[in-house]
């Protein structure tokens, strides 16, 4: 990012034009990463294979020892919720600062109601909605109601853990959402997203805070998005995160670094997005800076 990002960005967060897309690094320092979360299952269920850091698959495995896919997600949401909550007193806090925009519509792949609970602080009264990914039939996607910035949409694209059945955890779930996303665009035009959502994600710039562009569910959505958006109608986005981790047999380490950020910055340029390396903390810290204080 440079100063005509930061400056397009600030504006567009001051007049409410963004819409916020929130993943698991969003919550660094108060849930465990998904490579942590991977390790722990993996240990706790005997995962026979090497990819331990792969949370999909060692859920996958999980599911077969548990034999009960709903009783695997609800463990893992009450372990979840006992690592407790972000800091209250943090303005600097990532769901705490975002809640203070006037922002209509929010997006995550989360499970947890972090950013409700921000909002609600902030003396709006967001309305929770949970995609119904497992169901086509077009009556199961229900209407949201028009966002607005007293009563914003947070809207829980892999589920959320008021409703643990809800939740894309195992690899199969994760084919089965990107199936059923792509299928039902292809059968009939009808998208599964619910009108307001769509709408968000295809006329406004959205502001990725922790989350991974690598992850092919996005990579489906969004490149599909792109696609059918006009060249006219498309926003630049901005992505928060972090550095993927170096080869350090390639040579010399900076070398490498900076390899990976003239790719990085090349690849996401054609999505336009622009891209700002490191944790949400550094970058709301930075947008705080910038804007010399609260919004």
């Amino acid at each position: 990012m440079d100063d005509v990002d930061w400056e397009r960005l600030i504006d567009q967060l001051g007049r409410g034009d963004c819409a916020p897309f929130l993943g698991a690094g969003a919550c660094a320092g108060t849930l465990p990463t998904g490579t942590v979360l991977s390790n722990q299952y993996a240990l706790r269920y005997g995962y026979p294979f090497s990819d331990v850091g792969d949370l999909a698959r060692v859920m996958q495995y999980g599911e077969a020892v548990v034999r009960d896919p709903v009783d695997l997600k609800e463990t893992v949401c009450v372990h979840l919720r006992s690592h407790g909550r972000p800091p209250s007193g943090d303005p600097g806090e990532p769901h705490r600062l975002l809640a203070g925009f006037p922002l209509t519509t929010f997006l995550t792949t989360n499970y947890d109601d972090f950013l409700a609970e921000a909002l609600r602080a902030e003396g709006k009264e967001p309305h929770v909605a949970v995609s119904r990914w497992w169901d086509t039939d077009p009556v199961a996607a229900l209407p949201l109601p028009e966002p607005t910035v007293e009563r914003p949409v947070v809207y829980h694209l892999h589920g959320s853990w008021a409703e643990p059945a809800s939740l894309v955890l195992t690899e199969a779930d994760y084919l089965t959402y990107l199936v059923n996303m792509v299928d039902a665009v292809a059968t009939d035009g009808r998208h599964p997203l619910p009108t307001p959502i769509l709408r968000a994600m295809t006329t406004r710039p959205l502001l990725f805070v922790g989350y991974s562009l690598q992850d092919w569910t996005f990579r489906v959505l969004f490149h599909g998005l792109v696609r059918n958006t006009p060249r006219s109608n498309k926003r630049r986005h901005v992505s928060v995160q972090l550095m993927p981790e170096i080869n350090g047999a390639a040579g010399d380490p900076g070398s490498a670094e900076d390899k990976a950020r003239r790719y990085i910055t090349h690849y996401l340029d054609r999505w336009n997005i622009s891209i700002f390396l490191g944790t949400a903390s550094e970058f709301c810290a930075e947008l705080q800076r910038r804007m010399g204080g609260m919004p």
